[in-house]
């Protein structure tokens, strides 16, 4: 990062004593300043991007423009000239910093350089154009056979359907919004990119992987690790779902698997595919209330230690799903929202009475518990974040499985406890959703947004890229030939408005196997993949512990201290061998069309 002071104790800038204490004293005094006017400006912020989320409405730009100048007003703040020139003076000073100061600092810089006041304008159109993909995305109304329908009824249709050329028309519906977000997307890389290289950033991919303290290399270093370890088992995995597709649409046993084969629009989890005998709980949940199912997550958190959700959640959160032809759409895209950094958290969901929406439910308040842990006397507001952004996805990720595991479900009722489960094909399930992401998030994602925005991606190219990628980590092909007035690559959410950070997704799987590792062998005495969490406090004990801090602790050790060991796939490998096995077992004899090695 360039620097745009020299390290002096006195200069024709600042006027501070050089004393440790008078210059713990005097950044202190900026923190605080600081921080107060961001505190205002956040929340601020985070209500116009949550009315503009949960209220589009065709034609009217209140919410948009609100949003832009609630923007604006963020970014000319963390962006401004004095910001960055107080916060790097006090860290030319580090040494005489305490450690908690210096953080804050640093993370006074990471956000000044997506918004340098050096770069006004740009600044301004980078937030115009990225509330208009927003819009655009979530405003789009997609049809199937000339009715309206939501993304949760072509979901629907993805892992229900049986018939073949139903299945094309639904995934083919549900990539009609790419090619109106196309000129967006292209758009959106370049002022991104800009906006970073004002603070000495190479591109926006670069600028979101230091937050993780690593390089680009590095960190699609660690991308592929991560799938060299795993590879084995999801060339196994490959093969068993090519052949057994095939005799299920009874057709001829494709090389690569069709998109529309698949319950995803991506690709990105194939579990739906897989009933597990015993453990389907989707006919008890229909005979529940998406109330009840939400209500049902924080027992689970209550029951291991963590206090109440607070009234305003439930007041103030959007959690049900607006009618298909609503006039009004919102982000059909579950997340969590820290409103203010301090007590107003909310969710944003669309549940309804299903397993998937258990499972989701569960996860989303993963995020809400941690905001609430670190949000402590201990922790500045410019630190309430995760150990790392991957941390956040690991906790939620991690209580969504715990809360889809046979004694689990047995001591919620949802299921008989003298039901016999195949292990087996819950560890099927369960590799269909977490390995099958894995190559998704590592592969198709993390190389097309390094392809996007390292290597600038010429827009003639981006469909083409895309589906090299797919095939290539995936192992999966498009129903037909995909031009490039197509931009399938900008139907996933994240590609628009989350941009240049899915990795977070991939590494929170390694992290959360870590975790349920630990807390299986050694809180529960369980095995890993039969454990109830409901009622230990041990296990509440073992997370606050890890996200009381927050962002004020570096994420590796973080990891070392709770876990005992370093970020790698063995644990999730552990998690599978038995499957592992019998799928070897299943495929012999069988063509393995994925190459030995990535």
């Amino acid at each position: 990062m360039k620097k745009l002071i020299t390290a002096v104790c006195m200069s024709a800038v600042f006027f501070y004593s050089c004393s440790n204490a008078n210059i713990q004293q005097d950044a202190q005094a900026f923190l605080d300043s600081y921080t107060e006017e961001y505190l205002k400006l956040y929340a601020t912020s985070s209500e116009a991007a949550w009315k503009l989320n949960i209220e589009i409405i065709p034609d009217d730009e209140t919410n948009k423009n609100a949003a832009q100048k609630a923007d604006e007003a963020m970014a000319a703040f963390t962006g401004s000239k004095e910001n960055i020139e107080q916060a790097q003076h006090f860290l030319e000073l580090r040494e005489e910093l305490t450690d908690i100061q210096a953080k804050q600092l640093e993370a006074i810089l990471y956000a000044a350089a997506n918004n340098p006041a050096t770069v006004e304008e740009l600044v301004k159109e980078r937030i115009a154009a990225e509330n208009e993909q927003t819009e655009k995305l979530y405003g789009f109304q997609y049809t199937l056979n000339g009715e309206k329908v939501s993304t949760n009824d072509l979901d629907e249709t993805l892992k229900t359907e049986k018939n073949i050329n139903k299945r094309l028309a639904a995934w083919e519906a549900s990539k009609e919004v790419g090619p109106t977000l196309k000129d967006g997307l292209v758009n959106l890389r370049n002022l991104r990119n800009q906006t970073v290289n004002a603070l000495g950033y190479n591109d926006y991919f670069s600028y979101q992987v230091s937050d993780y303290q690593m390089d680009t290399d590095e960190m699609m270093q660690t991308m592929e690790r991560l799938m060299n370890e795993l590879y084995p088992l999801y060339r196994e995995l490959h093969t068993w779902m090519r052949y057994e597709l095939a005799k299920k649409y009874n057709a001829e046993v494709p090389e690569y698997i069709p998109a529309h084969w698949l319950p995803n629009r991506w690709g990105q989890d194939w579990s739906s595919a897989v009933e597990v005998d015993g453990l389907d709980i989707n006919g008890i949940l229909s005979q529940k209330t998406p109330e009840w199912i939400v209500k049902e997550g924080e027992k689970l958190y209550t029951s291991i230690g963590f206090p109440s959700l607070p009234e305003t959640f439930w007041s103030k959160s959007s959690l049900y799903p607006y009618p298909a032809d609503s006039n009004v759409k919102k982000n059909n895209h579950a997340s969590a929202w820290h409103m203010d950094l301090q007590n107003d958290v909310r969710s944003l969901m669309s549940v309804e009475a299903n397993s998937e929406w258990w499972e989701t439910a569960n996860h989303e308040l993963g995020h809400i518990y941690y905001y609430m842990t670190y949000t402590n006397p201990d922790v500045p507001p410019l630190l309430r974040g995760g150990a790392n952004r991957a941390y956040h996805e690991a906790i939620g990720s991690m209580m969504g499985m715990a809360a889809m595991q046979k004694p689990y479900l047995v001591g919620r009722g949802l299921v008989d406890e003298n039901v016999e489960v195949n292990e087996i094909q819950s560890l099927l399930k369960e590799s269909m959703n977490a390995v099958v992401f894995m190559f998704f998030s590592c592969g198709t994602m993390s190389h097309f947004e390094k392809s996007l925005y390292v290597d600038n991606l010429p827009a003639d190219q981006l469909n083409a890229k895309w589906w090299e990628y797919v095939k290539k980590y995936q192992g999966i092909l498009p129903p037909s030939e995909r031009g490039e007035e197509y931009c399938d690559a900008a139907t996933k959410t994240h590609i628009n408005n989350d941009a240049a950070q899915y990795y977070d997704y991939a590494l929170s799987y390694v992290i959360l196997f870590q975790l349920h590792n630990h807390i299986a062998k050694n809180i529960l005495h369980q095995d890993p993949r039969a454990t109830n969490y409901y009622g230990q406090t041990g296990i509440g004990d073992f997370l606050k512990e890890i996200t009381y801090p927050g962002a004020s602790k570096d994420w590796r050790k973080v990891l070392k201290e709770s876990t005992g060991d370093e970020l790698n796939a063995t644990a999730m490998l552990e998690y599978f061998k038995p499957l592992e096995s019998w799928l070897k077992e299943q495929n012999v004899g069988r063509i393995c069309s994925l190459p030995e090695k990535l």
